[in-house]
């Protein structure tokens, strides 16, 4: 995160005392990044967050893999994924590799425990429903558009508000944060940025719970969970500072970059991790060059694979594509506009599309999963139109 930030009841100093009005101390914890030497933040609880009462085994997230038998672009239709879960649980995990691994949710139950992820940051992209992020760090509400930045090792619980609720799910390895090109040698974010600070929705209050009971936080690590067991409430945060946290981003903020001729895909990036980057496709005016061609060149991913997940509207260089569909253009073969789409771009002054693209830069893996939802004959769908 590029600033810093304060919610509730801090002491003056670090590392010195501060007291409950019982005269009882309060228990500073460190939650940093890489050490000691990436962004952190310092919070105070009621009670040391290494009580634990029980640890225990509660099972495998694992995700099935499938080999791939021919090297070919694929397009998956994710709203034929059922319903069902809650918002971690639910995860219906489609591809990935040692970097990340995406999914799509659309949570029915509600979350009984609270969830840490302690193998790197998530984004939840809000594709429908509002609700809210209840963690450590405070309370952040959320609506459709939004991308939840969620930080290694945060505890959270999502409470969706909405009957309908579909989430897409980056799960990192590493830290998620804004392109470095858009931000100074101080972490601000620069003129030339497509969102600023003010964009940013960081946790609006802070509820401390001193209730006691019996709590789970379930952790992941390494595709299992594990139950840890408390007797009082893990959100019992009094106060924090830092500059690590939760935060919303909505991609009807982001500011798209546009030229008097077409402007390639990182114009559109919004977010970078290690070997992989997000995009974030929104309403834009078109290429302002009298003989401009507003659709995007024949291209080939030689050192990335494209994912494309489709939000609202239509996708301006394709056909046969719908909301929910997910598409998957691997290394190695050219893909570009459908037959037709180059042409009818022509003259046209603005696109109403929204999409979130995630480019990886080593190749991604398809689950078992994801081939109960594809479209077979995708590949085809580039041969001349039959007249």
């Amino acid at each position: 995160m590029p600033f810093y930030h304060r919610l509730g009841s801090i002491p003056a100093k670090r590392h010195t005392t501060f007291y409950k009005s019982d005269g009882q101390l309060y228990y500073e914890q460190l939650m940093g990044t890489k050490g000691f030497s990436g962004i952190q933040s310092i919070l105070y609880h009621h009670h040391p967050p290494t009580q634990v009462t029980k640890v225990e085994k509660f099972g495998k997230m694992a995700i099935d893999y499938v080999d791939r038998e021919i090297l070919k672009h694929q397009h998956f239709l994710t709203f034929d994924l059922p319903a069902g879960g809650d918002p971690i649980l639910g995860r219906q995990y489609v591809m990935g590799n040692d970097d990340l691994v995406i999914g799509i949710c659309r949570p029915t139950e509600k979350m009984d425990y609270y969830y840490r992820n302690s193998e790197g940051d998530e984004i939840i992209f809000v594709h429908e429903g509002e609700g809210e992020l209840h963690s450590v760090f405070g309370t952040l509400t959320y609506r459709p558009g939004d991308y939840l930045v969620i930080p290694i090792g945060t505890t959270y619980r999502i409470e969706p508000k909405s009957k309908a609720t579909r989430f897409l799910v980056v799960e990192s390895q590493s830290a998620i944060v804004p392109p470095k090109r858009y931000r100074n040698e101080h972490g601000q974010l620069l003129e030339h940025s497509p969102f600023c600070e003010r964009d940013i929705r960081i946790p609006e209050r802070l509820e401390t719970h001193i209730e006691s009971g019996r709590f789970e936080v379930r952790v992941k690590q390494k595709q299992t969970l594990y139950s840890y067991f408390f007797d009082f409430h893990p959100l019992d945060v009094v106060g924090w500072d830092g500059y690590l946290y939760p935060y919303a981003l909505s991609i009807h903020d982001f500011e798209p970059i546009t030229g008097r001729l077409h402007q390639p895909p990182p114009v559109h990036q919004t977010f970078e991790g290690h070997n992989f980057v997000i995009c974030s496709f929104v309403p834009r005016l078109y290429d302002y060059h009298p003989n401009a061609i507003p659709a995007p060149y024949f291209h080939s991913n030689v050192e990335s694979d494209e994912v494309l997940y489709y939000v609202d509207r239509n996708f301006m260089s394709r056909k046969g594509v719908t909301e929910g569909s997910l598409t998957l253009h691997p290394m190695g073969i050219p893909h570009g506009p459908h037959p037709g789409k180059i042409e009818d771009s022509i003259g046209k002054k603005e696109t109403k599309e929204l999409a979130v693209m995630i480019d990886t830069f080593r190749p991604l893996k398809v689950t078992r999963q994801a081939l109960a939802i594809e479209v077979e004959d995708y590949m085809s769908s580039w041969l001349p139109i039959k007249k």
